[in-house]
């Protein structure tokens, strides 16, 4: 045990050397073997390999004021380091072109190499694409289906919710070190993933929120997972990166196709004239998948116990939010009267109230 916990240290220390980097490292790797080997090198041999500067505070040894709170962090039970060593390294990474040489992981590490999807989307989303996203992710992960997601406000957060309701659970790669949780608002979310899921980062504990860490969270995002889904996605959103860097990955890319009117289905409807596959359903990324299939969730307005009047005003809805004028007028029922019904199937779930006075049917996957 001690043998192993002084080359997991030796591990974490050369990860921590300034100016390293992924790369680097696996080209250490491949050189000299193990850390410990890599550590004892060399000046001379080291600035073969990597920059003389680089070489020159390996050659120096783990820096341990730098490594304590890490071996410290690592102390509690839910909290892991793995390595490319380890033979519970996700699998999947491996078939990327440039896999982190360690994960800092927080959580039920058994996750890792489970079958997965990528369910990502815009933090703006509107109350449909959460109604989406989550209902897809605990149908999928009721089919075995490990959801994969970036603990962002918005779709991210909705995927993980319907990911640990079922029995494949969820795993939130997240763009800063494990200590922190951001955005802040997901605390709870990010405690229950550590309870039952998983939390992964590449980065060292300390690291804070930076812009350029993002891109580089959203290759692990896609890279764990089998395919990668997009709910709703302006044509700017970060989902579209991780979209795209599927693609490259040789993954299964799926859109969900929205309203023409909607900013946040222009990114999806990018893709899907880019060749991802138009998805309707939950079932249908199980068929791209080859996984079996899966009880019918499907509720049409029609399934809903509706009476006259509701049922007509679910129609005049139709499938794009509808103002309570075009309500009225499509009809001809009173305004009162259209207030009071859609109040009622709001309290009952089939629809939603958006902002200035528009509704919007709440129907699930």
């Amino acid at each position: 045990m001690i043998d192993k916990q002084h080359d997991l240290s030796l591990w974490v220390a050369l990860s921590l050397i300034q100016g390293l980097g992924g790369e680097g490292y696996r080209r250490l790797l491949q050189s000299f073997g193990e850390p410990e080997q890599i550590f004892s090198a060399g000046y001379s041999a080291l600035e073969k390999i990597v920059r003389a500067p680089v070489a020159r505070l390996i050659s120096a040894g783990p820096n341990q004021e730098a490594l304590t709170p890490i071996l410290r962090w690592l102390e509690d039970p839910l909290n892991h380091v793995v390595t490319l060593a380890d033979s519970d390294y996700p699998c999947a990474l491996l078939e990327v072109p440039d896999p982190p040489p360690l994960l800092y992981v927080k959580g039920q590490r058994k996750h890792l190499n489970h079958p997965a999807l990528a369910i990502v989307g815009s933090r703006n989303a509107t109350p449909q694409g959460i109604s989406n996203a989550e209902s897809f992710a605990h149908h999928l992960s009721d089919s075995g289906l490990c959801i994969v997601s970036g603990l962002a406000l918005g779709i991210d957060g909705a995927a993980h919710r319907g990911g640990l309701q079922g029995q494949g659970s969820s795993i939130a790669v997240v763009g800063t070190g494990l200590d922190i949780v951001y955005p802040a608002r997901h605390r709870e979310l990010a405690h229950k993933l550590a309870q039952e899921g998983a939390l992964v980062s590449e980065f060292p504990l300390g690291t804070p929120s930076k812009a350029q860490n993002f891109p580089r969270r959203n290759r692990l995002i896609s890279g764990l997972s089998r395919g990668c889904l997009v709910v709703e996605a302006a044509l700017q959103s970060g989902s579209l990166i991780t979209a795209r860097l599927a693609a490259e990955q040789g993954r299964e890319v799926f859109a969900i196709p929205g309203s023409i009117h909607s900013p946040l289905a222009k990114g999806c409807h990018y893709l899907i004239k880019q060749g991802a596959k138009l998805v309707e359903t939950a079932q249908e990324v199980l068929d791209e998948l080859g996984y079996p299939v899966i009880a019918a969730s499907i509720r049409s307005p029609e399934s809903f116990s509706l009476n006259k009047d509701e049922a007509l005003l679910m129609q005049c809805i139709g499938f794009d939010p509808a103002s309570i004028d075009s309500l009225v007028s499509c009809s001809g029922l009173t305004i009162d009267n259209v207030c009071a019904i859609l109040l009622t199937m709001e309290l009952a779930g089939h629809v939603t109230s958006l902002p200035g006075g528009f509704y919007q049917r709440n129907g699930k996957v």
